[in-house]
């Protein structure tokens, strides 16, 4: 099991709409520290894309880093695992909060929520990934894409799973089915 033994309860966050990023409403935005045991491990990313994959979170898988403009996804959900590396992500739009952070940390975005790249070291990889349920869109909060996303983001359907532990993790109690 890739995930620590003990199960992590997530840091949940809620932004305000900024009026140009949107985020959103009625779902938190979810921080496990240390939520993924990578020590020994010579692909950590590989550990993250098993345990994402695990549990439905495998649509359109990347590993890469996080873009350095505000930006949001109106019509899915996202999921971010850091595998090497430290990042500083400014989450929720100009008035968010920046969060630092560091390999084994796990990220889950609904839809709507604004993330940046504020700062990162040179060996980052994050693993992103979607669950099946959606349509991945880039949005970088110009007035239309805003007016359209007040209207797609309630409409994102919520996941079946936790990314990290599965049916009965954190999330479904969080978000509900």
């Amino acid at each position: 099991m890739a995930a620590t033994d003990k199960m992590i309860e997530p840091l949940t966050f809620m932004y305000a709409d900024d009026g140009a990023i949107p985020n959103n409403p009625t779902l938190p935005f979810l921080v496990y520290a240390k939520a993924i045991n990578l020590s020994g491990r010579v692909d950590p990313a590989e550990v993250i894309e098993e345990t994402f994959r695990a549990n439905g979170w495998d649509d359109n898988m990347w590993r890469n880093g996080v873009y350095p403009f505000p930006h949001y996804h109106s019509m899915i959900h996202e999921v971010m695992g850091i595998a090497k590396g430290r990042v500083r992500v400014r989450f929720g739009g100009k008035k968010g909060r920046e969060i630092d952070l560091e390999p084994g940390d796990v990220t889950v975005l609904p839809a709507g929520t604004g993330h940046e790249r504020m700062t990162e070291s040179a060996d980052l990889v994050v693993v992103g990934a979607y669950p099946s349920s959606g349509q991945y869109n880039l949005c970088r909060g110009s007035r239309a894409e805003h007016a359209r996303a007040l209207q797609s983001i309630p409409l994102v359907p919520k996941p079946e799973a936790d990314p990290v532990y599965g049916a009965d993790g954190p999330l479904v109690r969080l978000w509900g089915r």
